[in-house]
Protein backbone atom coordinates (compact mmCIF):
# COMPACT_ATOMS: atom_id res chain seq x y z
CA UNK A 1 0.00 0.00 0.00
CA UNK A 2 1.24 3.31 -0.49
CA UNK A 3 2.59 5.40 2.20
CA UNK A 4 -0.15 8.16 3.60
CA UNK A 5 0.79 11.50 2.45
CA UNK A 6 -0.17 14.96 4.48
CA UNK A 7 -1.97 15.75 1.27
CA UNK A 8 -3.04 15.11 -2.24
CA UNK A 9 -3.74 17.28 -4.98
CA UNK A 10 -6.43 16.18 -6.94
CA UNK A 11 -7.21 18.00 -10.73
CA UNK A 12 -10.01 17.65 -13.10
CA UNK A 13 -9.40 17.69 -16.85
CA UNK A 14 -11.68 19.46 -18.81
CA UNK A 15 -12.37 22.80 -18.54
CA UNK A 16 -9.80 22.82 -15.35
CA UNK A 17 -6.64 22.15 -16.53
CA UNK A 18 -7.32 22.04 -20.19
CA UNK A 19 -9.66 24.05 -22.64
CA UNK A 20 -12.29 21.30 -23.74
CA UNK A 21 -14.91 23.25 -25.22
CA UNK A 22 -12.28 25.04 -27.48
CA UNK A 23 -11.57 21.50 -28.25
CA UNK A 24 -15.46 20.50 -29.42
CA UNK A 25 -15.42 23.84 -31.41
CA UNK A 26 -12.42 22.40 -33.22
CA UNK A 27 -14.24 18.98 -33.73
CA UNK A 28 -17.58 20.63 -34.24
CA UNK A 29 -15.81 22.97 -37.33
CA UNK A 30 -13.63 19.96 -38.36
CA UNK A 31 -17.04 17.65 -38.90
CA UNK A 32 -19.02 20.48 -40.69
CA UNK A 33 -15.93 21.07 -43.18
CA UNK A 34 -16.15 17.70 -43.95
CA UNK A 35 -19.61 16.40 -43.78
CA UNK A 36 -21.63 19.87 -44.00
CA UNK A 37 -23.98 21.30 -41.44
CA UNK A 38 -26.30 18.88 -40.77
CA UNK A 39 -23.59 16.04 -39.91
CA UNK A 40 -22.29 18.47 -37.32
CA UNK A 41 -25.57 18.82 -35.87
CA UNK A 42 -26.47 15.28 -35.89
CA UNK A 43 -23.47 14.42 -34.11
CA UNK A 44 -23.84 16.58 -31.17
CA UNK A 45 -27.67 15.70 -30.97
CA UNK A 46 -26.23 11.88 -30.48
CA UNK A 47 -22.79 13.14 -28.36
CA UNK A 48 -25.64 14.42 -25.77
CA UNK A 49 -28.14 11.12 -25.88
CA UNK A 50 -25.23 9.20 -25.22
CA UNK A 51 -23.75 11.73 -22.39
CA UNK A 52 -27.59 11.49 -21.01
CA UNK A 53 -27.69 7.85 -20.88
CA UNK A 54 -23.89 7.22 -19.73
CA UNK A 55 -23.27 10.29 -17.79
CA UNK A 56 -20.24 11.29 -18.82
CA UNK A 57 -19.14 12.50 -22.63
CA UNK A 58 -18.24 9.75 -24.57
CA UNK A 59 -16.64 11.23 -27.85
CA UNK A 60 -15.90 7.78 -30.16
CA UNK A 61 -19.29 6.25 -28.76
CA UNK A 62 -20.86 9.06 -30.22
CA UNK A 63 -18.86 8.71 -33.07
CA UNK A 64 -19.48 4.70 -33.36
CA UNK A 65 -23.61 5.44 -32.80
CA UNK A 66 -23.05 7.95 -35.51
CA UNK A 67 -21.83 5.80 -37.81
CA UNK A 68 -24.21 3.71 -37.50
CA UNK A 69 -26.88 5.62 -39.34
CA UNK A 70 -24.58 5.29 -42.12
CA UNK A 71 -22.55 2.64 -42.03
CA UNK A 72 -21.51 2.88 -45.66
CA UNK A 73 -19.92 6.37 -45.53
CA UNK A 74 -15.67 5.77 -45.80
CA UNK A 75 -15.18 9.89 -45.28
CA UNK A 76 -16.42 8.50 -41.28
CA UNK A 77 -13.39 6.43 -40.74
CA UNK A 78 -11.26 9.75 -41.02
CA UNK A 79 -13.19 11.16 -37.83
CA UNK A 80 -11.19 8.79 -35.34
CA UNK A 81 -8.01 9.86 -36.77
CA UNK A 82 -8.86 14.08 -36.21
CA UNK A 83 -9.80 12.63 -32.48
CA UNK A 84 -6.69 10.61 -31.61
CA UNK A 85 -4.07 12.95 -33.12
CA UNK A 86 -5.65 16.02 -31.56
CA UNK A 87 -3.04 18.28 -30.57
CA UNK A 88 -4.24 18.51 -27.17
CA UNK A 89 -1.09 20.32 -25.84
CA UNK A 90 -2.49 23.62 -27.44
CA UNK A 91 -5.28 22.77 -25.78
CA UNK A 92 -3.71 23.17 -21.79
CA UNK A 93 -5.41 26.66 -19.96
CA UNK A 94 -2.33 29.08 -19.48
CA UNK A 95 -0.48 28.13 -16.27
CA UNK A 96 -1.88 25.06 -16.24
CA UNK A 97 1.62 23.07 -15.95
CA UNK A 98 2.59 25.22 -13.87
CA UNK A 99 -0.03 25.42 -11.08
CA UNK A 100 0.12 21.57 -11.18
CA UNK A 101 4.28 21.83 -10.24
CA UNK A 102 3.35 24.55 -7.95
CA UNK A 103 1.41 21.86 -6.11
CA UNK A 104 3.81 19.50 -6.06
CA UNK A 105 6.28 21.29 -3.65
CA UNK A 106 3.23 20.91 -1.29
CA UNK A 107 2.11 17.26 -1.93
CA UNK A 108 1.73 15.00 -4.95
CA UNK A 109 -0.28 15.80 -7.35
CA UNK A 110 -2.80 13.78 -9.26
CA UNK A 111 -5.47 13.62 -12.16
CA UNK A 112 -9.07 12.77 -10.97
CA UNK A 113 -11.32 12.96 -14.20
CA UNK A 114 -14.89 11.63 -15.62
CA UNK A 115 -14.58 9.85 -19.25
CA UNK A 116 -14.14 6.62 -21.41
CA UNK A 117 -11.29 4.17 -21.54
CA UNK A 118 -10.03 4.91 -23.96
CA UNK A 119 -10.66 8.71 -25.44
CA UNK A 120 -9.92 10.50 -21.77
CA UNK A 121 -6.41 8.88 -21.35
CA UNK A 122 -5.17 9.80 -24.52
CA UNK A 123 -6.22 13.62 -24.04
CA UNK A 124 -4.64 13.37 -20.86
CA UNK A 125 -1.12 11.77 -22.39
CA UNK A 126 -0.77 13.81 -25.35
CA UNK A 127 -1.81 16.95 -23.56
CA UNK A 128 1.53 16.29 -21.28
CA UNK A 129 -0.68 16.11 -18.11
CA UNK A 130 0.08 12.42 -17.59
CA UNK A 131 3.95 13.23 -17.28
CA UNK A 132 3.29 16.54 -15.37
CA UNK A 133 1.57 14.03 -12.48
CA UNK A 134 4.37 11.39 -13.02
CA UNK A 135 1.61 8.97 -13.99
CA UNK A 136 -0.94 9.41 -10.92
CA UNK A 137 -4.31 9.26 -13.02
CA UNK A 138 -7.32 8.55 -12.18
CA UNK A 139 -10.17 8.43 -14.73
CA UNK A 140 -13.96 6.71 -13.55
CA UNK A 141 -16.95 7.03 -15.32
CA UNK A 142 -18.17 8.46 -12.05
CA UNK A 143 -15.30 10.15 -10.48
CA UNK A 144 -17.45 11.28 -6.77
CA UNK A 145 -18.74 8.22 -6.61
CA UNK A 146 -14.68 6.28 -6.38
CA UNK A 147 -13.54 8.38 -3.08
CA UNK A 148 -12.74 5.04 -1.20
CA UNK A 149 -10.89 4.23 -4.55
CA UNK A 150 -8.53 7.87 -4.33
CA UNK A 151 -8.02 6.69 -0.99
CA UNK A 152 -6.55 3.29 -1.63
CA UNK A 153 -4.30 4.41 -4.25
CA UNK A 154 -3.29 7.56 -2.90
CA UNK A 155 -4.32 7.45 0.78
CA UNK A 156 -3.82 10.69 2.53
CA UNK A 157 -4.45 13.11 5.51
CA UNK A 158 -6.23 15.54 3.36
CA UNK A 159 -6.88 16.21 -0.59
CA UNK A 160 -7.47 19.41 -2.13
CA UNK A 161 -9.60 18.73 -5.57
CA UNK A 162 -9.54 21.57 -8.58
CA UNK A 163 -12.79 21.51 -10.43
CA UNK A 164 -14.85 23.48 -12.88
CA UNK A 165 -18.20 22.09 -11.65
CA UNK A 166 -19.45 22.87 -8.26
CA UNK A 167 -21.92 19.95 -8.39
CA UNK A 168 -18.86 17.91 -8.40
CA UNK A 169 -16.97 19.51 -5.50
CA UNK A 170 -20.18 19.35 -3.24
CA UNK A 171 -20.49 16.04 -3.93
CA UNK A 172 -17.11 14.88 -2.46
CA UNK A 173 -17.37 17.27 0.61
CA UNK A 174 -20.05 15.34 1.91
CA UNK A 175 -17.85 12.79 1.73
CA UNK A 176 -14.91 13.72 2.40
CA UNK A 177 -16.19 16.91 4.78
CA UNK A 178 -13.11 18.66 6.66
CA UNK A 179 -10.52 16.36 5.03
CA UNK A 180 -10.89 18.43 1.61
CA UNK A 181 -10.58 21.69 0.52
CA UNK A 182 -12.80 22.35 -2.77
CA UNK A 183 -11.21 24.73 -4.96
CA UNK A 184 -13.55 26.16 -8.11
CA UNK A 185 -11.92 27.40 -10.83
CA UNK A 186 -14.72 29.63 -13.34
CA UNK A 187 -13.44 27.94 -16.83
CA UNK A 188 -15.55 26.80 -19.29
CA UNK A 189 -19.50 26.53 -19.79
CA UNK A 190 -20.36 24.61 -16.63
CA UNK A 191 -18.40 27.25 -14.51
CA UNK A 192 -19.94 30.03 -15.78
CA UNK A 193 -23.98 28.77 -16.08
CA UNK A 194 -25.48 30.98 -13.53
CA UNK A 195 -28.47 28.48 -12.58
CA UNK A 196 -25.92 25.87 -12.50
CA UNK A 197 -23.77 27.73 -10.12
CA UNK A 198 -26.40 28.73 -8.22
CA UNK A 199 -28.28 24.86 -7.37
CA UNK A 200 -24.90 24.15 -5.15
CA UNK A 201 -23.17 25.69 -1.99
CA UNK A 202 -19.93 27.80 -2.86
CA UNK A 203 -16.39 26.25 -2.74
CA UNK A 204 -13.72 26.93 -0.24
CA UNK A 205 -12.05 29.09 -2.60
CA UNK A 206 -12.78 30.20 -6.18
CA UNK A 207 -10.37 31.11 -8.49
CA UNK A 208 -11.34 32.84 -12.24
CA UNK A 209 -8.23 30.96 -13.94
CA UNK A 210 -5.95 27.59 -13.15
CA UNK A 211 -2.83 29.66 -13.54
CA UNK A 212 -4.36 31.75 -10.56
CA UNK A 213 -3.58 28.38 -8.30
CA UNK A 214 0.10 28.80 -8.65
CA UNK A 215 0.35 32.34 -6.71
CA UNK A 216 -1.70 30.75 -3.95
CA UNK A 217 0.08 29.19 -0.68
CA UNK A 218 -1.43 26.03 -1.33
CA UNK A 219 0.61 24.23 1.69
CA UNK A 220 -1.80 26.61 3.65
CA UNK A 221 -4.74 25.79 1.72
CA UNK A 222 -4.36 21.84 1.92
CA UNK A 223 -3.24 22.28 5.92
CA UNK A 224 0.31 20.61 4.91
CA UNK A 225 2.29 23.55 6.65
Amino acid sequence: MPDRQDTVFLFDVDNTLLDNDAVQDDLGDHLESEFGRPARERYWAIFETLRSELGYADYLGALQRYRNEDPDDPQLLRMSGFLIDYPFTSRLYPGALQAIAHCRRAGPTAILSDGDVVFQPRKVTRSGLWDAVEGRVMIYLHKEQMLAAVERRHPAKHYVMVDDKLRILDAMKKVWGSRLTTIFVRQGHYALDLANISAFPPADLTIERIGDLAGLNVAELSGAQ
